[in-house]
């Protein structure tokens, strides 16, 4: 948006980079349906979006540096590959609603917000003691987190 102010109704463009000052607070939508809800200091370059609603390879690449991101994910995670950079990693997202919060020390956290209609926690019969995954599941999965990295 060429550093400045934006207003209810702008246009977003692929390149921009999308910024709030201490008090700012901003809500982007976009064609395939995502809809984005920067907190206030946030950074947010749109490096990518492509879609086509008859396609198949449909694509976006969002590079948050800083602040607090809620969003919902459209029809390009679902009919595409959707991806959010941060300093510490690329998510990859297939349709959910993440919340990722960066500080000013540059520590990340990432989470997933439930949707309305559907269950915090699938009910499964096996013991708790059971249900955790051992060492080499999660070796298996790929599975690895990186704190304080």
């Amino acid at each position: 948006m060429s550093g400045q102010e934006t207003k209810v109704g702008d246009v977003v463009y692929q390149g921009d980079v999308v910024k709030t000052g201490a008090d700012g607070r901003i809500g982007i939508n976009f064609a395939d349906g995502s809809s984005f809800n920067l907190s206030s200091n946030a950074r947010i370059a749109l490096d990518e979006f492509v879609y086509d609603p008859n396609s198949k390879s449909n694509s976006t690449l969002f590079n948050l540096t800083s602040g607090t991101i809620t969003f919902v994910a459209g029809n390009v995670a679902k009919s595409g590959d959707m991806k959010v950079d941060t300093p510490v990693a690329t998510m990859g997202i297939r349709g959910t609603t993440p919340h990722v919060e960066i500080s000013e020390d540059g520590a990340v956290k990432f989470s997933t917000l439930i949707e309305a209609g559907k269950h915090k926690v699938a009910k499964r019969s096996a013991p708790a003691a059971e249900q955790r995954a051992e060492p080499q599941d999660r070796d298996r999965f790929n599975l690895k987190i990186c704190r304080g990295c």
